[in-house]
C-alpha cells in the first residue's frame, strides 16, 4: 500500500513540470513564428523594392521621408501652439486686476502659444487706445497664422511628387517591356506579364506615400484652422477686457 501510495504521489507531482514545460514549449514556438513571420514580410518589402528597380523606388522612398520629417515637425509644432485660451484670459484678467498691465505682460510672456504672443503685442500697445490695439493683434494674428502654415507647402508637394515618381516609374518599365518583346521577336505572356509587375510596383509605391502624406496634410490644416478660429476668438475677448479695463480706471 505505502509503494502504491508513493508511484501516485510521483505522477501527480510530475503533472504540473509536465504542463510547465508544455507552456514553455508554446511560448517558444509562438515567439518563433512570430519572428519568422515579421522576417518572411521584411523579407518580401524588400525583395518588391528591388523588383521596382532600386533608382525609382529609392527617389519615392526619399519623397516619403522628406514628407514624413515635414509632416512630423508641423504636428509637433501645432501641438505645442495649442492654448488654453479660457485659462489664459482669466489669468490675464486677474493680473490686470493686481499688477495691471505690466503683470498681464509677464503672464503671456511665461504661456506658450501664438494666443499669448498676440495678446503681448496687443497689451504692449495698450496705452495708444483700443483702436491701435485692435490693429496690432489682427496684424500679428496673420504673422502667427504664416507661422503656422509654414512647411506646408513642402508636405503638398511630396504629396505630389511620390506618385508621379511612381507613374514615371511605370512608364519607364513599360517601356522597357515593350523592348523585351521587340528583342525577342515574340509576345511571351512572361515577359509582358513580369515588365507590366514591375511597373506597376513603382505605381503603388508613390500612392501609398501619398496617402500617409494626404493624412498628415489634411490632419495640420484641420489643426490650423481650429487655432485661428481659438485665436481670433481669444483677440475679440481680450479687446472686450482692455476695454473693460480702461472704464474701471
Amino acid at each position: 500500500m505505502a509503494s502504491k501510495v508513493v508511484v501516485a504521489q510521483d505522477s501527480t507531482a510530475t503533472q504540473p513540470a509536465t504542463a510547465q514545460v508544455d507552456v514553455a514549449t508554446d511560448t517558444e514556438e509562438a515567439a518563433a513564428a512570430k519572428a519568422e513571420e515579421g522576417q518572411s514580410f521584411h523579407s518580401a518589402l524588400k525583395q518588391k523594392f528591388i523588383e521596382g528597380g532600386p533608382g525609382f523606388m529609392t527617389s519615392i522612398l526619399l519623397a516619403f521621408v522628406l514628407g514624413l520629417a515635414f509632416s512630423i515637425e508641423r504636428v509637433l509644432y501645432l501641438n505645442l501652439a495649442t492654448t488654453n485660451t479660457k485659462k489664459l484670459l482669466k489669468n490675464v484678467e486677474e493680473a490686470l486686476e493686481t499688477g495691471g498691465v505690466e503683470a498681464a505682460k509677464e503672464v503671456c510672456r511665461k504661456t506658450r502659444g501664438p494666443v499669448a504672443s498676440i495678446f503681448y503685442q496687443g497689451l504692449d500697445r495698450v496705452d495708444e487706445g483700443i483702436d491701435v490695439v485692435e490693429k496690432s493683434v489682427i496684424s500679428y494674428g496673420g504673422v502667427q497664422a504664416g507661422l503656422m502654415e509654414s512647411g506646408l507647402s513642402w508636405i503638398a508637394l511630396f504629396i505630389a511628387l511620390a506618385p508621379m515618381l511612381g507613374f514615371l516609374g511605370t512608364v519607364v518599365g513599360m517601356v522597357l517591356a515593350f523592348d523585351a518583346i521587340e528583342a525577342a521577336g515574340d509576345i511571351s505572356p512572361s515577359l509582358v506579364a513580369g515588365g507590366i509587375k514591375v511597373a506597376l510596383i513603382t505605381t503603388i509605391g508613390g500612392l501609398i506615400a501619398a496617402i500617409v502624406l494626404q493624412v498628415f496634410y489634411n490632419y495640420c490644416m484641420n489643426k490650423i484652422d481650429s487655432l485661428i478660429n481659438s485665436m481670433e476668438d481669444a483677440s475679440i475677448s481680450l479687446l472686450d477686457l482692455l476695454v473693460k479695463h480702461n472704464l474701471k480706471k
